[in-house]
């Protein structure tokens, strides 16, 4: 009978020592090595590891002779989330759907569940009865869908395995953090834990060919103990985001091998869960006022949608030698170099100001077309005149002041215009363009 091998990992980090020592050498915790036994076998990778996990040996074969059969994707009913996923979900698809805690991720595939037929929620945080309170909060009605709550993998394993009825059409695990593993003796939750709890039910996800969905909650700096660490075991990565005391709900994909990764999904959350929102422009608009100083609309692009957002600055003289730069939905360095910018080729002194810009909607921009819109919203905020409310500004500027072309520049003008913004800023420079924008 082969000896259990002693192992030493850090609760912190999961790396694995040899020996104990106080210190991680790998992450610099200290007193995180916590000891356990694996079995010898599973440590060389013999079948006894293959037996414990659920993997089926199989033979190397030509790549023409693998079929593809079975992997048609099918709808969860939701426009937004479907677009997201790249059109649907695949079958044996491992999905990750990560946030904050409190942001809606329950509920958002509590949803989910209610239009598709057969499906398994397990639950390791909540009762059923308390699932069952939400559903009738959200009006869900879902006979097919069954509620199962237990924290341990291996039974949550064996109650997939052994479902006396057809196989589930969908699985989610809410949450993997509070789900543990009976051979690790660490707490719900560790590194060690949601890493090893993950790669099981992936594995069981894959063998049955049975998509699921592992809900995990991000910490402030969403790394330890949460989705960061599992991104290379699954398929699909999304990220609920938004702020929790504003409607505003953005589910971002981040990775996906099946599909396309820059696409949005744009939610409200009401008290009947969320809604979708199919035109993210007129959201984001609909309580801008015109005719105010450091005000601009951008069109701005995620995936394949386009879509306008204002922004917003304002600029006030600095009470302390160092001035002040805050960013909200905003890179906070690419803000500090378009303020090098301007005072370097624009001659807008900002060297005793404060600046604070603000993206409205609680949405965040990443697409550097917007650097001319903050250009000229911190330009209007600072010499406190107004920008034209038809215009729609959008271009990469450069470190001469020079402002380059976008992508999908046609989207963008039609998406303005549609909105009624007819003048769209096309000037090669910062001067022309503050010339064409800025009104008395």
């Amino acid at each position: 009978m082969p000896k259990d091998e002693t192992m030493f990992v850090c609760s912190e980090c999961g790396n694995e020592a040899a020996k104990w020592s106080g210190k991680c050498l790998s992450c610099g915790s200290w007193n995180t090595l916590k000891e356990f036994k694996t079995p010898q076998a599973a440590r060389r990778g013999g079948q006894a590891d293959n037996t414990n996990r659920g993997l089926n040996p199989s033979e190397a074969l030509s790549i023409d002779n693998i079929e593809t059969k079975n992997f048609q994707r099918f709808k969860t009913g939701i426009e937004e989330f479907d677009r997201v996923l790249g059109g649907g979900i695949v079958p044996g698809e491992v999905m990750l759907l990560g946030g904050d805690p409190g942001i809606g991720k329950s509920t958002l595939l509590l949803q989910v569940a209610a239009n598709i037929d057969n499906v398994l929620y397990v639950s390791a945080e909540e009762s059923q009865h308390q699932i069952k309170l939400r559903a009738e909060r959200l009006e869900v009605r879902a006979k097919n869908l069954q509620i199962f709550t237990q924290t341990n993998v291996d039974e949550i394993i064996a109650k997939i395995i052994n479902a006396k009825n057809k196989q589930f059409s969908l699985l989610i695990i809410d949450s993997i953090q509070t789900i543990y593993d009976a051979e690790f003796p660490s707490t719900p939750g560790s590194i060690i834990q949601v890493k090893e709890c993950a790669l099981k039910l992936q594995q069981m996800a894959k063998n049955l060919n049975i998509p699921m969905f592992l809900i995990g909650h991000v910490t402030k700096d969403g790394s330890v103990a949460g989705p960061k660490t599992l991104e290379h075991l699954v398929d699909l990565v999304l990220y609920l985001e938004g702020e929790r005391y504003h409607d505003t709900r953005i589910l971002r994909g981040i990775k996906n091998r099946f599909g396309a990764t820059d696409e949005i999904g744009v939610f409200k959350m009401t008290e009947r869960g969320f809604s979708e929102v199919k035109n993210p422009s007129e959201l984001f608009l609909k309580e801008r006022m015109e005719n105010v100083p450091g005000s601009v609309v951008t069109a701005t692009l995620e995936g394949t949608r386009p879509f306008l957002v204002e922004i917003q600055a304002l600029t006030t003289p600095t009470a302390f030698g160092y001035p002040r730069r805050t960013a909200s939905g905003f890179d906070l360095n690419r803000l500090q170099l378009l303020i090098a910018v301007l005072s370097k080729r624009a001659g807008i002194n900002l060297t005793n100001q404060d600046v604070y810009l603000n993206v409205v909607g609680g949405f965040r921009i990443d697409d550097p077309a917007s650097d001319l819109a903050v250009c000229l919203a911190i330009i209007s905020a600072y010499k406190n005149k107004k920008i034209d409310p038809a215009i729609s500004a959008f271009g990469e500027v450069g470190l001469s002041g020079e402002i380059r072309a976008v992508n999908h520049q046609e989207k963008r003008v039609i998406e303005s215009k549609r909105l009624g913004f007819e003048k769209i800023i096309k000037s090669k420079t910062l001067f022309e363009a503050i010339k064409q924008a800025i009104i008395d």
